[in-house]
């Protein structure tokens, strides 16, 4: 029993900041948050409130700066003032903004969240059972080799989760009557802003697919519905 302790302990220790790190985001996201009014972007919205048979589908805006979105695991969901800016600018159309939003209510449908705190809990009890086993064997290197070991389960399981929120965001889209071809140009968009940064990290350490291989999945499950209907 005493040499599982330390995984236990690890287990338990993941949990709580797992937890602790939920109860800090959403206090962040309450205080730098407001929910976004724009006509503009209610059009679309409601086209996917429809589409889900919600009687709307409410988004907040996160007052900070980087492109993005994302889905509070309390289930809201959010876009950044730098990415609404993006859409004030025309630089990202509404439909566009539309195939973030239900790609995040994707992973909010998904139970991504959940998933997520289960996957960090294990992966830190794994964790430390790989450095004390290869620290065995590899004084000094074990904990480093286990870390990176756990990086890339992290950074493929999310990948996994990028793709099936990517799917979601598809079929809703298409129920929706806005389509796929504003999720694709998005992807080639967000490519073409983020290309100086991390253009040549390998893409399985990347926490997100690579646009490519995303836009070819998306154009793999149009190819499974268009042949579903003859």
């Amino acid at each position: 029993m005493l040499k599982f302790t330390p995984i236990l302990l690890a287990l338990l220790y993941a949990l709580a900041m797992y937890r602790f790190s939920v109860w800090r985001t959403t206090r962040e996201l309450d205080a730098r948050s407001t929910e976004l009014a724009d006509p503009r972007l209610k059009s679309v919205f409601d086209r996917l409130a429809r589409a889900l048979d919600l009687p709307r589908v409410r988004v907040h805006l996160y007052e900070i700066d980087p492109v993005n979105g994302l889905a509070a695991p309390d289930g809201r969901i959010f876009i950044t003032r730098g990415f609404y800016r993006k859409f004030q600018t025309g630089e990202v159309s509404a439909e566009e903004m539309a195939s973030v939003i239900a790609h995040e209510l994707g992973h909010v449908a998904l139970g991504h969240a959940r998933r997520r705190m289960i996957d960090f809990s294990g992966q830190n009890a794994l964790r430390t059972a790989l450095a004390m086993i290869l620290s065995r064997f590899l004084p000094g290197i074990g904990v480093w080799i286990a870390n990176g070991i756990m990086s890339l389960l992290a950074a493929r399981l999310s990948r996994g989760d990028e793709h099936e929120a990517d799917a979601y965001a598809a079929a809703l889209l298409t129920k929706a009557g806005i389509g796929t071809e504003p999720q694709k140009s998005l992807f080639q968009k967000l490519e073409a802003l983020t290309s100086g940064a991390g253009g040549a990290m390998p893409a399985w350490l990347m926490s997100h697919p690579k646009t490519a291989d995303r836009i070819a999945a998306i154009e793999k499950l149009e190819d499974r519905w268009q042949r579903s209907l003859h």
